[in-house]
């Protein structure tokens, strides 16, 4: 029944000498066991935990001030780029491979990154640009900025306060978190934190579709009891991907500890058995939005994460849904799947009804100021920034002096006009052409 199946407690279970302590405290929350357990689990304490040193992830990991044993300072460090330098030098191997990792060869993480680069402006000159204006409503939130959190998972690998660290960043500069179902901090504390903060800011909930209906519905009510202002159902994740670091290192851990379990999302885990890698419903149809969709009720905006085609988008729109969140996960789940930008021009080209009529998010490989400009520029509503989490907010002062260069003080006059795409809308042209030339809208049958 572990959610991160049964390998990652049979590695430690029953070994001399072998402490759980370093692995458990990286993704748990304080007081998980405790609201998870019954009492009657509770075997009873270890011998000599006072005298026990601290673990090597104590001694290495950012302290909840947010001074750095190590590192580089943070006068030198200019851009998100620098920030993902720097993260490598302290994380440990296990945080550092979970946070950059991707699937299969990292096609398509490398595309994310490399297709902004192929879109450019057409900046426009001598106007009055001393002040601009951010502003902008993301699923119904007024936000300071075009941007939110994107959901990411174990933000404890990276510090002891985990996920803590963001709700005040959104609470400080007033943009939404979209707190995953996967955080190693609950959904309970950061509504806590939040409401402490007493600022800015909004939470939404990424929601996993797991095997069990009743663990979903469980944490839809959750959500919804919490007061969380929006839902995103990850709808591109009927399996793990195929993640090869990732797997390389579980399976590195299994071997040195002896187990003779292999890890949940190995490379065997799933070899000869048929059963799919990971907790998640692979199940998952179109008609299973309906429940999803009732249970969340009216508490807020029902979004769609993981649309990668224009007919997968056209099916949400002629199924009302009008929220759809344009995004390859970060390139984790299949590996040669378009980039978010990619979709959105695919859209744009063959059925650009859909960006009049919904709201749309993106996210992947956005870095700089002016990828947010050039998104919002083709038709997205707010951009999502995923693993360079921890430092999203530097993009302020990047976003303000792009709007002046380019000569505009608003978002609202951001548009086809504003930016070139020949090189990739070319790319798609040839890819998609021959089937869609001539197909406004496309017939269910076709789909």
């Amino acid at each position: 029944m572990h959610p991160g199946g049964a390998s990652s407690i049979l590695q430690y279970a029953g070994k001399a000498r072998q402490d759980a302590t370093e692995e458990y405290d990286a993704i748990h929350t304080p007081g998980t066991i405790e609201s998870s357990l019954s009492l009657d689990k509770c075997l009873g304490e270890l011998e000599n935990q006072t005298d026990r040193p601290p673990t090597k992830r104590q001694e290495e990991c950012p302290t909840p001030d947010g001074n750095q044993p190590t590192g580089t300072p943070i006068q030198l460090i200019a851009c998100l780029d620098d920030f993902e330098l720097a993260a490598k030098k302290i994380l440990n191997q296990r945080s550092w491979i979970y946070y950059s990792s991707s699937a299969g060869s990292m096609e398509s993480h490398a595309r994310n990154l490399a297709d902004w680069s192929k879109v450019t402006f057409r900046p426009r000159v001598l106007r009055n640009v001393e002040h601009v204006n951010m502003g902008r409503t993301i699923l119904g939130h007024p936000s300071n900025a075009p941007f939110f959190i994107a959901p990411c998972a174990l933000g404890r690998l990276g510090h002891p306060d985990g996920e803590h660290n963001l709700v005040r960043g959104a609470a400080k500069y007033n943009i939404p978190y979209t707190v995953s179902n996967a955080s190693s901090v609950s959904a309970t504390d950061l509504a806590k934190s939040l409401r402490k903060e007493s600022g800015g800011g909004s939470l939404f909930f990424q929601l996993y579709v797991k095997r069990d209906p009743a663990e979903t519905r469980k944490s839809i009510e959750q959500a919804k009891s919490l007061g969380y202002g929006a839902l995103l159902v990850t709808v591109d994740t009927p399996v793990v991907g195929k993640r090869d670091a990732s797997d390389r290192f579980a399976s590195q851990q299994a071997l040195q500890a002896n187990s003779s379990e292999l890890p949940v999302a190995g490379p065997l885990a799933s070899h000869g058995s048929g059963v799919p890698r990971g907790p998640y419903s692979s199940t998952l149809t179109w008609a299973d939005l309906q429940w999803i969709a009732q249970e969340w009720g009216n508490a807020g905006p029902l979004c769609l994460k993981g649309i990668t085609t224009v007919e997968d988008a056209r099916l949400a729109l002629d199924m009302g849904y009008t929220s759809l969140y344009l995004s390859n996960h970060g390139g984790r789940q299949l590996d040669g799947a378009p980039s978010a930008l990619e979709t959105l021009l695919e859209i744009r080209q063959y059925d650009p009804e859909i960006l009049q009529l919904c709201e749309i998010l993106v996210d992947g490989g956005i870095r700089k100021g002016g990828d947010v400009l050039k998104a919002l520029a083709l038709g997205a509503n707010a951009v999502g920034l995923g693993r360079p989490f921890m430092f999203a907010l530097i993009l302020l002062d990047e976003i303000q002096t792009d709007m002046r260069l380019l000569g505009i003080t608003d978002l609202a006059q951001l548009g086809p006009s504003t930016i070139n795409t020949r090189e990739l809308q070319g790319i798609i042209t040839q890819q998609l052409g021959n089937d869609m030339i001539g197909h406004k809208r496309f017939e269910r049958a076709k789909i």
